[in-house]
């Protein structure tokens, strides 16, 4: 496919509107719950302020499922109607071979098994030596790739009848962070980090991808990185069915972090175990380079202040993948490639990627934001911000949403975000018209009564069927089944 210039764009977006809302688009999402969707967050925030109550679907034509409830169990308050199980936690938990589930839950993907089964892949995001780690990953035989990193990801089979079964996916890697699943039924775990050899205790370089088979554990044996999808500090991936195509967040700063794309050689055909089999510099690995409507360069996406925004995407080469000398995000030139502060989750859904932006500070030259969720449409080439959060100026209080991190797309419609942001930290949910309301709020206190402190939500996924929602809370460790009455939400 030939490269898409400023020019290209530029005509093109004079003739369809580029920089306005698409139709049916996700818009922008207000910091407080129910919020009608608004062009800036200071609209949002206005709109709030004329009387929707806010109470994320207690009001009269409010979105989701009502006001939170709080936990008797002081767990996971939920919308009346609702409940939870708890599925693995962290030092209280074991897997078949003995040991506790380890600890630090982050992305997680949900396959169909055989007898009804649901078989979820969970990374534990543990990084540094191994020496450190409280509950790591075990080292189960022949599953390894270096003894010394704490990380992995462990399979959690749930049975029909609510037996659990829990064992080592991989194990021997470090920080393994969003991740994602493959339509051939994998799943391709990230770890998010740059250590080498030699720093943090390790024996082997990382900062690369792994791919986990969920259903055949001979599979997984003798672990070795896909190295073609380049080394830096990862955070998510999605595959194009359609095209081959693999894109890949990375969530760094000194400079903020890129976007990528993975374009597999000439007659490659994906499939089970196919990606380690590549050569180390299969295929080409590019990043973004963007542009507005007038065909001016952007050189970071906080500069978008408005859903609805439009960029053409151009793609650049990386030089040098597995960064021998240099970080991957350092290798270009300033004006070579457009960058994003915290590039997390993203999900695959609508014949393009969602991506999360969880937040831009100082880091980023643009406005100021508590999170983006943009829209990658390969076959149009253009990068489209649907939601948008406004700075969340007191964190401390229930009601409002910040920093965004792992993301899927619900079968009811719309979007569910795992908060990872300041304060009170919540699984919120935003409908096709950008209207956003609360699914559960975390409840454990890792801190004190005078200083409460909530871990981060992740592994947000729903079960085959679409009648269970999978998420963990991260510190210490704990995945949650969440279920109720589900239901459509409107637009």
């Amino acid at each position: 496919m030939p490269s898409l210039t400023r020019r290209d764009f530029t005509r093109r977006s004079a003739v369809t509107g580029a920089g306005v809302a698409l139709a049916g688009s996700v818009g922008a999402l207000a910091t407080a719950p129910g919020a009608l969707a608004a062009e800036d967050p200071e609209v949002a925030g206005a709109a709030d302020a004329e009387g929707h109550d806010g109470d994320g679907g207690h009001g009269h034509g409010a979105p989701g499922y009502g006001p939170l409830l709080p936990d008797p169990k002081g767990l996971l308050a939920l919308p009346a109607g609702f409940s939870y199980r708890l599925i693995t936690h962290s030092g209280k938990t074991k897997l078949e071979t003995g040991e506790f589930t380890p600890s630090h839950h982050d992305g997680t993907a949900a396959f169909p098994g055989p007898r009804g089964m649901t078989l979820l892949v969970t990374n534990h995001e543990l990084g540094g030596p191994r020496s450190r780690a409280k509950f790591p990953v075990p080292l189960s035989e022949g599953l390894v790739y270096d003894p010394a990193a704490a990380g992995g990801c462990t399979v959690v089979e749930v049975r029909r009848g609510g037996e659990v079964a829990e064992w080592v996916g991989v194990a021997g890697t470090a920080t393994n962070c969003a991740g994602g699943s493959t339509p051939w039924g994998t799943w391709l775990t990230c770890e998010e980090t740059e250590d080498r050899a030699g720093q943090n205790g390790m024996t082997k370089d990382h900062g690369y991808v792994f791919e986990v088979d969920p259903y055949d554990r001979r599979a997984n044996r003798n672990p070795e990185p896909v190295k073609a999808l380049g080394r830096y500090a990862h955070e998510a991936v999605v595959v194009d069915p359609k095209r081959g195509h693999l894109y890949l967040t990375e969530d760094a700063s000194g400079p903020n972090g890129l976007f990528y794309r993975w374009t597999p050689p000439h007659g490659f055909r994906h499939g089970r175990g196919r990606l380690r089999a590549l050569a180390d510099d299969a295929g080409v690995l590019k990043a973004p380079k963007c542009y507005d409507s007038g065909g001016r360069f952007v050189d970071d996406l906080s500069r978008a202040t408005r859903t609805g925004t439009v960029y053409g995407v151009d793609w650049v080469e990386v030089p040098d993948r597995d960064a021998r000398d240099v970080p991957v995000r350092k290798q270009f030139d300033v004006g070579a490639v457009t960058r994003a502060r915290k590039l997390e989750g993203m999900w695959w859904a609508d014949g393009g990627a969602y991506i999360v932006s969880s937040y831009a500070r100082e880091e980023s030259p643009g406005a100021q934001h508590d999170g983006q969720v943009w829209f990658y449409h390969p076959g149009r080439r253009t990068l489209t911000l649907k939601v948008l959060l406004g700075v969340n100026q007191d964190p401390g209080k229930d009601g409002a949403f910040d920093g965004p991190d792992n993301i899927t797309v619900s079968p009811y419609g719309g979007l569910i975000l795992a908060e990872d942001g300041d304060g009170i930290q919540h699984l919120f949910g935003a409908t096709e018209r950008g209207r956003t309301y609360p699914i559960a709020r975390n409840e454990l206190n890792g801190g004190t009564p005078e200083k409460p402190s909530y871990s981060e939500f992740a592994g947000v996924t729903f079960s085959p069927d679409g009648r269970t929602l999978y998420a963990s809370i991260q510190s210490p460790g704990i995945m949650l089944a969440i279920t109720g009455p589900w239901r459509r939400q409107r637009p």
